[in-house]
C-alpha cells in the first residue's frame, strides 16, 4: 500500500459561489449557475452555459489566472503555514483541445504565482489531461510528499469551455446541450485547489488511486462497444491499493458532464465490480450545478467530499472520486475520513 496523503485545506471559484463554503452549500442545495451566454446554440436561441461571475470581465489567460489564484489563495488562507513551502501542481485542459483558454502553460503558472504572491517552487509542474488531470496530479503529489521533496503540495485545476473556438468545435460535433440536442453537456468554467500534506492526524485522506485508459472512448474511430474496461480497471486499482472491495464504499462523486456515454461508463464499472451485500451508494456530480468544468473537476470533487466529511453530511465513508476524458484517460481515487478506509 502507498503512503496516504491528507487534505488539509481547499478553495473554489465557481458559477454558484466564489469560495468553497458557498459553492458547496449551493451544490448541496441543488442550485445551479446556468444562464444564457453570448453564444448562439441553435436557430432556436442562445446557448446555456455556467460562467463564473467575476468582478471584472477578464478574458483568456488573464481570466484563467485570476480564477486559479482565487482558489489557491483561499486554500492558503485556511492553512497559512504552508506558504513558502508548497509545490504547485497545476491541472489544465488538454493541449490539443480546440479553443483551449491557455496558450502558454508556464506563463500562466508564473502569472498565478504573481497574483497569489508566492514563489514558484522548484518542484512545481503542469498536468494537462483535462478532466482526469487531478488523478495524475495526486499520483505525483504523493510521490513528492513521500520523498520529502516538499512538505505541502497544492493541486489546483482551472478550465473554461466558454471560448468561441471551443463552443464552435463542440457544436459541430453535436456535443453541447441545445434545444435540438438533449444528449449534450453544458459548457462551464471553474477553478479549485486542494492543499495536501503527509498525514497529520485523523483527517480526510487519499488511500487508493487507479489510472487507466478506455479503448472505446467517446471518439473511438473503430466503433468499439463501450464495456468500461478503462474505468473498471481504474476502480479496481484504487480498491486494491486501499485494501477494500467496492461493497465497502460509502458513495461516489463523478464528473458526469451530461452525455449518456459517461453515465453508461460509470454504471458498467459499478455493475462489474459490486459484489455481495452492500448499503445504498449515492452518486454525486458537480456538473448538475456547474456543467462541464474540465480540468477543475477532480480538485473540486475532492473539495466537495472534504467539505461534506467535515460538516457531517457526507453520504458515506469512504468515497470514490472518478473522472475520464474524451481521449479515454480514466482515473479513480478512494478517500476516507480517519486512519483506515
Amino acid at each position: 500500500m502507498t503512503s496516504p496523503v491528507e487534505i488539509v485545506s481547499v478553495g473554489m471559484v465557481t458559477a454558484v459561489g466564489l469560495d468553497a463554503p458557498s459553492a458547496c452549500a449551493a451544490m448541496r442545495a441543488r442550485l445551479d449557475g446556468f444562464q444564457e451566454t453570448r453564444f448562439v446554440g441553435s436557430p432556436a436561441g442562445w446557448l446555456t452555459g455556467a460562467p463564473v461571475p467575476l468582478p471584472r470581465n477578464w478574458i483568456g489567460e488573464k481570466r484563467m489566472a485570476h480564477l486559479a489564484a482565487g482558489a489557491i489563495s483561499e486554500a492558503f488562507g485556511n492553512h497559512p503555514q504552508a506558504r513558502g513551502q508548497t509545490a504547485l501542481i497545476l491541472c489544465l485542459p488538454e493541449e490539443d483541445r480546440p479553443g483551449r483558454p491557455v496558450r502558454d502553460n508556464l506563463a500562466l503558472l508564473r502569472r498565478i504565482s504573481e497574483i497569489v504572491e508566492i514563489e514558484s517552487h522548484l518542484r512545481s509542474r503542469i498536468v494537462a489531461y483535462g478532466r482526469p488531470s487531478g488523478h495524475v496530479a495526486f499520483d505525483q503529489a504523493r510521490r513528492l510528499l513521500a520523498s520529502g521533496e516538499a512538505p505541502y503540495v497544492m493541486i489546483a485545476g482551472v478550465d473554461s469551455y466558454l471560448t468561441g473556438s471551443t463552443i464552435s468545435h463542440y457544436l459541430s460535433k453535436r456535443r453541447l446541450l441545445t434545444a435540438d440536442n438533449s444528449n449534450g453537456f453544458i459548457p462551464g468554467e471553474a477553478a479549485a485547489a486542494i492543499l495536501c500534506s503527509r498525514p497529520q492526524g485523523n483527517g480526510f485522506r487519499l488511500f487508493g488511486l487507479g489510472l487507466s485508459r478506455e479503448e472505446a472512448s467517446i471518439y473511438n474511430d473503430q466503433d468499439l462497444p463501450l464495456r468500461a474496461d478503462g474505468m473498471t480497471a481504474a476502480y479496481d486499482a484504487a480498491f486494491h491499493e486501499t485494501g477494500i472491495d467496492m461493497n465497502r464504499l460509502g458513495y461516489r462523486i463523478a464528473d458526469l458532464i451530461g452525455e449518456q456515454y459517461w453515465f453508461k461508463q460509470t454504471a458498467l464499472a459499478s455493475i462489474r465490480l459490486l459484489r455481495g451485500r452492500h448499503e445504498f451508494q449515492d452518486l454525486w456530480s458537480p456538473a448538475e450545478s456547474l456543467g462541464n468544468i474540465g480540468a477543475a473537476a477532480v480538485p473540486l470533487m475532492v473539495g466537495m467530499a472534504w467539505t461534506a466529511a467535515g460538516k457531517g453530511y457526507a453520504a458515506g465513508n469512504p468515497v470514490l472520486i472518478e473522472a475520464s476524458s474524451d481521449a479515454g484517460a480514466c482515473g479513480a481515487a478512494v478517500f476516507a475520513y480517519g486512519r483506515r478506509a
